[in-house]
């Protein structure tokens, strides 16, 4: 097997699309690396999986065939990479302190939102029209009101 960064426990239900099985977690993977590989063992041996986590949902896609598990299931999710980081970068944090506005006031959900979204700019004015719009959303540093 491949090196593991991390081993989970999941479990879920199976579904079909017009690509074959897909293995829907009950509960979102949050923090990891999406659209990458793992190793799902569901006792009877192990299986590379592709892993998609979208804003509400984790899904597991085969990338080899294996028999399909009852429909509700249970097994263990290697992953050879890890967390991925939640680190503010310098621009937003520099952006945020001198606007007077409070990054910490974002809850997980919409960090992740946010440095997504920052993280997609493909272009340097791009990235600056984007720290601007992130930091206009952002509540007044020490609660004051706006």
């Amino acid at each position: 097997m491949t090196r593991t960064i991390g081993t989970f426990p999941v479990q879920g239900t199976t579904r079909r699309d017009e690509h074959g099985l897909l293995l829907v977690l009950d509960r979102r993977l949050d923090g990891h690396d999406t659209f990458l590989s793992g190793i799902l063992d569901l006792g009877q041996g192990a299986a590379a999986v592709r892993i998609f986590t979208l804003d509400d949902v984790t899904v597991l896609r085969p990338l080899e065939t294996i028999e399909a598990p009852s429909p509700v299931w249970a097994g263990i999710l290697h992953l050879p990479h890890g967390l991925r980081p939640r680190v503010v970068p310098a621009d937003l944090a520099d952006a945020a302190q001198a606007g007077s506005r409070d990054l910490d006031a974002l809850d997980a959900a919409e960090l992740r939102y946010a440095l997504t979204f920052l993280g997609e700019a493909t272009t340097a004015q791009i990235r600056m029209a984007r720290i601007a719009a992130i930091v206009s959303a952002l509540p007044p540093a020490g609660g004051d009101a706006a």
